[in-house]
């Protein structure tokens, strides 16, 4: 699969913000860049290995990782992200498993990007730290539809707007929230950003993938809009009142 200048788009039947990944899990969406290869055995696998290699130690302590290994034309970069919430030993298990699935999937691509639930990983012969990636992004959605679209985009919108306000103060680019919608309903929001981006440029790509909601999940009672540098997710739950 090629890079594209377009979002590529799922459906997902039920997901869950709390859910994390289960061992063995699918990968959610990946990328492969094309025509751009490397010749097995060279020095830009080399490299490539050595810089997986370093991104599965680096990245679980504090759930983010990056790094560029060799010199022109077969320097490498590449960095690992893992959800803000995911523990250190998840962490591990995704990042080692993302990197062994992409390979798989990509095995003589220069360029490639896979995402699972609980972390992404990346790399690229081309410089790409602090720069938002909006080449790579796809969309997921709950196929049930709230009764009131209207108002439920609005209050999603505010919403995710919040928490991307609020994501600029915090050192993991990563931050959660809720909103009351009824007697019985709450809306759960997460948004995050890759930890090479400035706060700026995180709030900027978070602006960017919120304004995308009415093209993503328009009156869905769950969606995501995840980008090669930022993402969001969203989802309503039931609760009882105490």
């Amino acid at each position: 699969m090629s890079f594209s200048n377009s979002a590529s788009f799922l459906c997902l039947l039920a997901f869950s913000l709390l859910a994390h990944t289960v061992l063995g899990a699918d990968p959610l969406f990946h990328f492969c860049s094309t025509p751009e290869n490397f010749t097995a055995n060279g020095p830009y696998e080399f490299n490539l290995n050595k810089l997986t290699g370093y991104l599965y130690y680096q990245t679980p302590p504090k759930g983010f990782g990056k790094g560029s290994i060799g010199q022109y034309p077969d320097k490498t970069y590449g960095l690992a992200l893992c959800r803000g919430d995911a523990s250190i030993s998840d962490c591990k298990t995704c990042v080692v498993e993302a990197g062994g699935e992409i390979r798989k999937l990509c095995p003589y691509n220069k360029a490639a990007i896979i995402w699972y639930d609980n972390c992404l990983l990346k790399y690229s012969n081309d410089g790409f730290f602090g720069q938002i990636d909006n080449r790579n992004k796809f969309y997921m959605w709950n196929v049930n539809a709230v009764s009131e679209p209207v108002t439920f985009n609005g209050k999603t919108k505010e919403l995710l707007t919040q928490l991307a306000n609020k994501v600029r103060a915090t050192p993991k680019l990563y931050a959660t929230g809720e909103m009351k919608l009824g007697e019985s309903t709450k809306l759960y929001g997460l948004v995050q950003c890759t930890r090479d981006l400035s706060s700026a440029v995180c709030k900027k790509c978070l602006d960017g993938i919120i304004s995308e909601l009415p093209s993503c999940c328009d009156g869905k009672e769950g969606g995501r809009v995840v980008s090669g540098s930022c993402n969001f997710r969203y989802e309503i739950y039931p609760f009882i009142n105490a």
